[in-house]
C-alpha cells in the first residue's frame, strides 16, 4: 500500500510541475496588453496544489475564495436547492468584491509577477 501511495504522489508531483504548459492565455491581456481581472489564477492555483501557499496567495488573492465560493455554491444548489439563493448570491458578492478590490490593487500597485 505505502508503494502504491508513494507512486501516486510521484506521479501526481511528476504531472504539477509540467503542468502550466496546458495554461490556457488570456485573450483579454493579448488584446489590450493588461491583466484582465482573473489573470494570474492558473498559476495561483498550480501553486496551491503544489502546497506553496505562500506564492498561491501573493500570485492571486482570489484564488481561495473564488475555489470555496465554487464549491460551495454548487453544493448548496444541489442540496437545498432554491432555497439556496440568498447564500450563494451573497458569496457571489464577497467573492466579487475580493476580486474586484484586488485587480484594483494590482493595477495600481508595481508588482513583481
Amino acid at each position: 500500500m505505502l508503494v502504491f501511495i508513494t507512486y501516486i504522489l510521484s506521479a501526481w508531483s511528476s504531472f504539477l510541475d509540467k503542468a502550466d504548459i496546458f495554461f490556457i492565455p488570456c485573450p483579454f491581456k493579448y488584446i489590450f496588453n493588461i491583466d484582465c481581472p482573473g489573470c494570474g489564477f492558473q498559476r495561483s492555483l498550480l501553486f496551491l496544489l503544489k502546497g506553496d501557499w505562500e506564492k498561491g496567495f501573493d500570485m492571486y488573492p482570489p484564488t481561495v475564495p473564488l475555489l470555496i465560493t465554487f464549491i460551495v455554491g454548487l453544493s448548496a444548489n444541489y442540496w437545498f436547492g432554491k432555497r439556496s439563493d440568498k447564500l450563494v448570491k451573497t458569496l457571489y458578492l464577497i467573492t466579487g468584491s475580493i476580486v474586484l478590490i484586488s485587480y484594483v490593487y494590482k493595477m495600481w500597485v508595481p508588482h513583481n509577477h
